[in-house]
């Protein structure tokens, strides 16, 4: 029985099985090898359904939606070229904030190089950017928010991680901030280097930007203080943000018609929701078996007799949540992080740090060559080879890079 139901995963994964459905297979096939009755995963499907914080995901991810749907990607952009425009380098900084603001708020799922992309890469070329940094730059944009509330990840990590979702929204926020300022001093070095002129915004064009803007602008504050003040719970924060942004976007801008274009907007980021609900349904039972069988117990007394201390093991968890997260990177998270947290936390490692360094591995992953997915989408919104795309994508997964070692290294300075 265990070898056909191995033929079966295997059939299955090569025919292109969705990854619920391979991971449904491999925990029937646990649980039936340990004797257990095939209801105990099904059980722990049901779970799902009694967990408080479920409901931020298609909220999140609704609020998301109906910003791209609208011309909200426009009027960031335009913001925040008039806000950054007279600094050298001040149109790849102004293409960062627009980008990291749009991805926090669209969950990093290709939109933001979709649609906010193919805004910024005709700008910074018009202003005499080099081809290669306007691709590369346009191509990290598609995961540079991740750090910053609500990201989609932050609030799947926080739920498969057992933390608290407002504390991990916290400490997410400086490393968020140090990438970004990290970014900008590069775009203000090549600017410079370049002999890039600053473009100046006149009060008039600042001031018609902010207006243009003056309902989208809000939401970040209202979110992140909403949030940090103690005001609401991050699942009363979705439930805000979706009706803020309906509201507006309906019955203020009226960019979006409330009975045709509104239910094929939900439809569209259901889509990505009902995805992520069915892998981690299936993933809890898989989970499950996971402790049962003491997994983490016996990864660590293998990792420790290999890698002793915490150093070493921090070096070896980045390369492999990398490989990882390059790969497939919603489903990495659901079955991953209840393995690694368990042995992390037997190095000594604090739960909100290790969510930290995973996530800004995410953001990593996301232009890692050959397979991350940013690379792909880049490549074939802006018809360009991948070796292109590889190549101009260097610069800015060194810097992440960087700031990744800075940050697994240095926990002191998020605060853990």
């Amino acid at each position: 029985m265990t070898a056909a139901i191995s033929a079966v995963f295997l059939a299955a994964a090569a025919a292109g099985a969705p990854v619920f459905a391979l991971i449904a297979i491999a925990t029937f096939a646990l649980f039936y090898s340990a004797g257990i009755d095939f209801s105990a995963p099904i059980i722990e499907f049901m779970r799902l359904q009694s967990m408080p914080s479920l409901i931020s995901i298609p909220l999140f991810t609704f609020s998301g939606y109906v910003l791209a749907a609208s011309k909200a990607p426009v009027r960031m952009l335009a913001l925040a070229k008039a806000l950054f425009g007279f600094i050298p380098g001040g149109i790849a900084i102004a293409s960062l904030t627009a980008a990291a603001a749009f991805t926090a708020f669209t969950g990093a799922s290709g939109v933001t190089i979709i649609a906010l992309g193919g805004l910024i890469y005709p700008v910074l070329k018009a202003q005499k950017y080099d081809d290669n940094f306007s691709l590369g730059l346009v191509t990290s944009t598609g995961s540079l928010g991740l750090l910053f509330p609500p990201s989609l990840p932050i609030i799947l990590y926080a739920i498969v991680g057992k933390l608290d979702m407002g504390l991990l929204f916290k400490k997410a926020l400086i490393p968020g901030l140090i990438l970004l300022a990290a970014l900008y001093f590069y775009s203000w070095f090549k600017a410079l280097k370049s002999k890039m002129p600053a473009e100046k915004s006149s009060f008039n064009e600042i001031f018609s930007a902010v207006k243009d803007a003056a309902f989208e602008l809000p939401l970040p504050f209202i979110i992140v203080f909403g949030i940090y003040g103690g005001y609401f719970t991050a699942s009363e924060a979705a439930s805000v943000m979706a009706f803020y942004v309906t509201a507006v976007e309906c019955f203020v801008k009226k960019e979006i018609d409330f009975f045709k274009q509104l239910p094929e907007t939900a439809i569209r980021s259901l889509e990505l929701v009902g995805a992520i609900f069915a892998v981690l349904g299936t993933a809890l039972g898989f989970t499950s078996y996971i402790i049962d069988a003491q997994l983490p117990e016996r990864l660590f007394s293998m990792l420790h007799a290999l890698i002793p201390g915490k150093t070493l093991f921090l070096m070896f968890l980045n390369v492999f949540i990398l490989l990882i997260n390059m790969i497939e990177i919603f489903s990495a998270i659901i079955i991953i992080v209840p393995i690694i947290v368990p042995v992390a936390m037997n190095y000594g490692i604090d739960p909100v740090h290790l969510g930290i360094i995973f996530l800004v591995n995410l953001e990593l992953g996301y232009m890692t060559p050959p397979l991350g997915i940013n690379l792909f989408l880049s490549s074939g919104r802006f018809k360009r080879p991948l070796g292109d795309v590889y190549k101009s994508v260097m610069p800015f997964w060194l810097i992440t890079a960087a700031v990744l070692l800075l940050i697994t290294y240095f926990p002191g300075l998020i605060g853990v």
